[in-house]
């Protein structure tokens, strides 16, 4: 099966912390922390991945190559220009051959059963299923309203604190949907993609596992400082 691995971001965040390395290169108890991603899907079947790259793009390559260390293919998709999430996943269509494909980003691990959001998306024959997680406040992230049948129903960036479920960052796509998003333009799936689909066979199935995202300087010494947790879910 095929993953889509979202690399493409400046990481200006974080560059103060990593010098000149794309987030996803960042080091992790001696390993980029791609590299624990790329295990957790493999686990899982994924062993044909396609990494869209930009910022620095060239650290991937001289890292992965084509990925048979790892006994996994590994394909790149470069942007010359940033495209957003959407964008990006668009140049990649020609490398696209499944009729899902799973999306993730780069710079976030989530502890999400793969093979149950898989089964949730056939089973619902939807257009977009997103790996939803339960966390104790929302507040900081935005909140995910689904309703009693899976559906997703709201986005609400400005969610009041509390228990909810967030958008995890894993993400399977029909093949349908990329023939709505514009060749060649800036386009998120988070922002305009994902919205549009409310009301359309759009689906979200809530995860209780551990999620970390390195996207700030905090996030990242946090899980440098105590990585045992990401170790243990990726299976290192």
């Amino acid at each position: 099966m095929q993953a889509f691995i979202l690399c493409g971001g400046l990481g200006t965040r974080l560059r103060s912390v990593i010098q000149d390395r794309p987030k996803p290169m960042a080091l992790v108890a001696g390993k980029p922390f791609l590299e624990y991603l790329l295990c957790f899907f493999r686990r899982y079947g994924f062993n044909d991945i396609i990494l869209s790259t930009g910022y620095r793009g060239e650290f991937f390559a001289d890292y992965f190559g084509d990925g048979s260390a790892w006994q996994l293919k590994i394909r790149y998709s470069h942007e010359t220009m940033p495209l957003g999430t959407g964008g990006a996943l668009k140049l990649a269509e020609p490398l696209l051959r499944d009729e899902a494909v799973l999306v993730a980003n780069g710079d976030s691990f989530f502890d999400a059963d793969l093979t149950r959001l898989l089964a949730a998306h056939a089973h619902a024959g939807a257009l977009a299923t997103l790996a939803l997680a339960q966390v104790a406040d929302t507040e900081r992230y935005g909140a995910v309203t689904i309703d009693d049948r899976g559906c997703i129903t709201a986005f609400n960036e400005k969610a009041a604190a509390g228990p909810g479920v967030i958008n995890g960052g894993i993400y399977l796509i029909h093949s349908f949907l990329l023939a709505r998003i514009p060749a060649a333009q800036m386009v998120s799936l988070e922002r305009e993609v994902f919205p549009s689909l409310i009301g359309d066979a759009f689906y979200g199935v809530p995860f209780n596992g551990y999620i970390v995202d390195i996207g700030t300087a905090e996030s990242y010494r946090q899980i440098c400082a105590a990585p045992e947790q990401l170790l243990t879910a990726t299976g290192y």
